[in-house]
């Protein structure tokens, strides 16, 4: 009995199991299925070996379709010959695009365990261009005026597909898209392309090349359209701006005017828009600006090797209550050069011209003189595209004691007190205001007052500066000069702020922080009357891979001297080399100088470009 009760059990429990394994039996074949599905995937159905030069095998390996179709799994014979028989026309239309129009192609299909398809491509002799047409219509080509005569002139002479050159498609357009950004940049922001051609004579391997741009009406600006200012004067936007109703469309003006708003301290952006579908004859000028806070603290720390360890907190009211002028308080302090300050300045007039008022007061740690000066400041100021220009009356006042050595009279050390009216022109011309590469700067101070203590004396002080980038070959030379002069009575008493003492991380490396100047009795060194420095350089982007990367090489040469006579001065000379890098917030240089009068070598880093 015991034995059929486990017999019939034994039944049912495989009556019960058989459909359980046929089930996991369907679940592994059905994997084993996907494994090999997955595996037929990922082997390509065909080989593709291409035979070509340079830069046509990457074109061909990156767009011919027979690169994609070989990861399809059930490709039959039948579609990959069809495939094989396209492949010849699409390899004759890409080498096309890189100026190869009688290109010699042969494919073959190889026989193995999996075919072979063979793409042999000898792309023949180049196309290259024999000829080009720019011609005009519209405003610029009926133009007598000098500015569109030079436009189209210059159009002409940048263009990017000169005969000679080989043809590519790639070329041809983008030589198109310059040569329409150029006739967009002044004067014309509704011009286009009416009419271009690229005529090729494949058997001559020859291309005639036609373009003819329509500018359209000549743009000038209307009224100024301003939205988002709610909390300064309206009359900031146009006055800052300085876009005048009338004067003919320049993207760059345009471009200087938005820096200038975003600039100024009041606006935290702006965005400037005129709209080539408007009246020509008066475009609306929009403006949207974002305003700047009222007030705003700013706190700031930093490193210099003249001054060591630096830390700043500056305030700044942008409308002062009662006058509504713009305030900026500063208070820094450093081992060698701290100061407090307070400049306010008025909102610019419809010329750009803006009264301004500051003052100072400092201390100079020149080592053996310790100078406490004060200084009082009126006047006026006009910053314009590339020149700015300050006139003002000067109150000047210095204090000094000697930290060793024998005392120095005052007339030696700088003491004293003076009052002054100054003329100060500055004018830069360079292709960047950030990171220059080329151009010229140029400044001028012109100044002339009358001593305060003890007899009273009259004095003339004139200051010139300059500053040349030149590219040569891979870099560019870098050449700088200032010579200043003080002249009055040998016994008048100028302040020290009204002389010279140089040295240092921006004037003469390898020496420190106004080091040079008039040796004084008891070995001291106090500020002179004259002053010469000058440094060339030679400047050179550091390549990586064949790029330029955003670090540059520096060698260079400074030379400067101070003295009380013009006879009297001896250049101190300091040479070194360097690294420069264009950080986020400018250039951040640090070089290695040795000071040949000194004997000494010092470490200078500094941090922005101005002039």
């Amino acid at each position: 009995m015991i034995g059929k009760l486990a017999g019939a059990f034994g039944t049912a429990a495989l009556l019960f199991l058989a459909p359980v394994c046929a089930v996991a039996q369907a679940q592994a074949e059905a994997a084993d299925n996907a494994r090999g599905g997955i595996d037929a995937a990922a082997s390509p159905s065909f080989d593709l070996d291409i035979r070509a030069p340079q830069p046509l095998r990457g074109l061909l390996e990156r767009h011919l379709d027979l690169r994609r179709y070989r990861e399809v799994s059930d490709l039959d014979d039948a579609e990959l010959s069809r495939l094989v028989r396209m492949a010849d026309e699409e390899v004759r239309e890409l080498a096309a695009t890189l100026g190869y129009f009688t290109p010699e192609v042969k494919i073959t299909r190889e026989r193995g365990p999996r075919p072979t398809i063979v793409v042999e491509v000898n792309p023949g002799q180049p196309t290259a261009i024999n000829e080009v047409m720019i011609e005009f219509e519209g405003d610029i080509a009926r133009s007598e005026e000098a500015d569109a005569m030079r436009q189209r002139e210059g159009i002409r002479g940048d263009w990017r597909l000169p005969v000679g050159r080989p043809f590519t498609q790639s070329a041809w357009d983008d030589a198109k898209a310059a040569a329409v950004q150029q006739l967009l940049a002044r004067r014309y922001p509704a011009g286009r392309i009416s009419y271009s051609l690229a005529d090729i004579d494949a058997p001559a391997h020859r291309a005639r090349l036609g373009l003819r741009l329509d500018s359209g009406p000549l743009f000038r600006l209307g009224p100024m359209q301003v939205s988002g200012v709610e909390r300064y004067n309206p009359v900031l936007v146009p006055r800052i701006a300085r876009l005048p109703v009338g004067s003919i469309y320049d993207r760059e003006r345009i471009l200087q005017a938005q820096l200038r708003l975003a600039s100024s301290g009041y606006f935290d952006s702006a965005f400037i828009l005129v709209d080539p579908q408007s009246d020509p004859q008066a475009t609306p000028v929009q403006v949207t600006v974002r305003e700047a806070p009222l007030q705003k603290v700013v706190l700031g720390v930093g490193l210099t090797t003249d001054s060591g360890p630096r830390a700043s907190i500056e305030h700044i009211h942008n409308r002062v209550p009662g006058i509504g002028w713009r305030a900026v308080s500063k208070l820094q302090i450093d081992r060698k050069t701290p100061f407090v300050q307070s400049e306010l300045t008025g909102i610019p007039d419809e010329s750009g011209w803006r009264w301004a008022g500051l003052a100072r007061a400092e201390r100079l740690d020149d080592g053996s003189l310790v100078t406490h000066g004060q200084r009082l400041r009126f006047g006026r100021l006009r910053n314009e595209e590339h020149i700015d220009r300050n006139v003002y009356v000067q109150y000047d006042r210095a204090t000094v004691q000697t930290t060793e050595g024998a005392p120095v009279t005052a007339a030696d050390s700088g003491a004293g007190s003076a009052l002054s009216a100054n003329y100060v022109w500055t004018g830069r011309y360079f292709d960047s205001l950030t990171f220059p590469t080329r151009g010229h700067g140029l400044g001028l101070e012109l100044g002339g007052g009358v001593t305060l203590g003890g007899d009273r004396s009259v004095f003339q002080r004139t200051v010139f500066r300059g500053l040349f980038l030149h590219p040569l070959t891979q870099g560019r030379l870098q050449l700088r000069a200032e010579a200043g002069a003080v002249v009055a009575r040998s016994d008048a008493r100028v302040p020290s702020t009204q002389l010279f003492r140089t040295g240092g991380d921006t004037t003469v490396r390898g020496y420190a922080f106004r080091e040079i100047g008039v040796a004084l009795p008891g070995g001291q060194t106090g500020p002179g009357r004259y002053m010469m420095v000058g440094s060339m350089e030679w400047q050179k982007p550091i390549r990586w891979g064949g790029r330029p990367t955003e670090f540059e090489s520096v060698a260079f040469v400074d030379a400067g001297g101070v003295a009380d006579r013009v006879s009297d001065i001896r250049l101190s000379t300091g040479v070194g080399a360097g690294v420069r890098w264009k950080s986020p917030v400018g250039p951040v240089q640090a070089d290695i100088a040795y000071g040949v009068k000194s004997k000494k070598v010092r470490l200078h880093m500094s941090v922005g470009f101005s002039f």
